[in-house]
């Protein structure tokens, strides 16, 4: 298998393994931070408040942290946002229980630890053409979006783990613990350390990589697929409540996990010859019709297979993004644009999952046709950007009407 051939590669089974230790706080900051407030009698808009302030602090602090890294190096800006955020995990706690709980001390806790999360999901894509050349890049990074699965399956299991066996804070204590060593280990493998950006220097347009109209397009379209994302997670918890469903929301989206895992090592192990805008455009196509499925609301065992489905175009399609995204966006902003990726997405999500609560409403239907819709709207933008997408990079503009710097497909 070509995934199994990237791993042979010099660093790359380090610095994967040490990304995905080191991204495991902000999969379970959410679920571990609503379990400690809610073990304190904490009322849900509190609670709520305090997730979205982290969730907040993470998409903005992401693309912020990243344009210090295309200035700084990533050495540098990994271990500081490390140390940073593991400081806001280690404190929530203290802030939220006893005599010092504290709703002010809390939220502040919480931005810390969001808007510190180390980048270290850009800086691995940011070094994925130097790890395996261009050559290996599409399995590269179908390996990388499989391994990102991983971390949502293990994430859940590990916040259970933590409160089964420990006080209500241990889960933010793991949390604390992992991200600073995922990032210590992720730095001891050379390749970070010497990572340089390239391109012009001097000062950069204060808009970034988003300046660049065409990668401006791609991540517009994510936002959609975000939706589909985040509408599942309220679906699928409303479709198990009162259904007669083993293992129940947890079990139904870890398959949907599971099937985006398999589908982007799928994606790795195909030598495309098509061109990523084209592959683009067919995952989001297939996405937006097999979330259109759910609608019907079917059985649970017709649903087993429906979420492997709808996951299984998901993980790919991040898998071509990243690709694009390194090809459109200028040398001097690449750790920013993924940065960017993942924001959007994030937004997307969230976004996703308070559409859903409002038309979920109107039954378990109205909540699938919010992720659907969402789907929809990403392929619609894909399918209108092919021409824009085709058009050589000389021939491009940026949103100022100047030509735009990159690289062509």
């Amino acid at each position: 298998m070509r995934s199994l051939v990237i791993l042979r590669q010099p660093h790359v089974p380090h610095l994967l393994l040490a990304s995905i230790v080191g991204r495991i706080p902000p999969a379970v900051a959410a679920l571990a931070i609503s379990l400690l407030l809610r073990g304190e009698g904490w009322a849900y808009n509190r609670v709520g408040l305090v997730v979205g302030v982290f969730a907040v602090g993470q998409a903005v602090g992401g693309p912020v942290l990243a344009r210090l890294v295309d200035r700084r190096g990533q050495a540098a800006v990994l271990a500081g946002s490390a140390v940073l955020s593991s400081l806001g995990f280690l404190l929530l706690p203290v802030a939220s229980t006893g005599s010092t709980a504290s709703l002010g001390g809390a939220i502040g806790c919480a931005a810390v630890a969001g808007l510190a999360t180390p980048p270290l999901e850009p800086c691995l894509r940011a070094l994925w053409p130097v790890l395996v050349g261009q050559g290996r890049l599409d399995a590269a990074l179908g390996l990388d979006a499989a391994s990102q699965e991983l971390i949502f399956i293990a994430g859940p299991l590990l916040v259970a783990a933590c409160a089964a066996t420990g006080p209500p804070a241990s889960a933010l204590w793991l949390a604390a613990g992992l991200g600073v060593l995922g990032t210590l280990l992720f730095l001891l493998a050379p390749p970070p350390r010497v990572w340089r950006p390239l391109g012009p220097t001097g000062t950069p347009h204060w808009l970034g990589p988003l300046r660049n109209g065409r990668l401006a397009l791609l991540l517009v379209a994510l936002v959609g697929s975000g939706v589909a994302v985040g509408s599942m997670t309220l679906f699928v918890v409303a479709y198990a409540d009162g259904r007669p469903v083993p293992g129940g929301a947890g079990l139904l989206l870890s398959l949907n996990a599971l099937g985006a895992m398999l589908g982007a090592i799928g994606y790795g192990a195909v030598r495309w010859r098509a061109e990523p805008r084209r592959r683009l455009a067919l995952l989001v196509a297939g996405m937006a019709v097999a979330y259109w499925t759910l609608v019907a609301v079917p059985g649970p065992g017709v649903l087993v297979v429906l979420l492997l489905v709808a996951g299984a175009f998901f993980a790919p399609l991040l898998a071509v993004s990243f690709a694009m995204v390194g090809t459109l966006s200028a040398p001097e902003h690449i750790t920013e644009a993924f940065a960017w990726l993942v924001t959007l997405i994030t937004a997307g999500i969230a976004l996703g999952s308070l559409l859903a609560g409002f038309a979920l409403a109107v039954g378990l239907g109205g909540g699938a046709a919010a992720g659907a819709a969402g789907a929809s709207v990403a392929a619609v933008i894909v399918l209108l950007g092919q021409r824009f997408w085709a058009v050589p990079p000389e021939c491009a503009t940026d949103v100022g009407g100047s030509a735009v710097a990159g690289q062509s497909e």
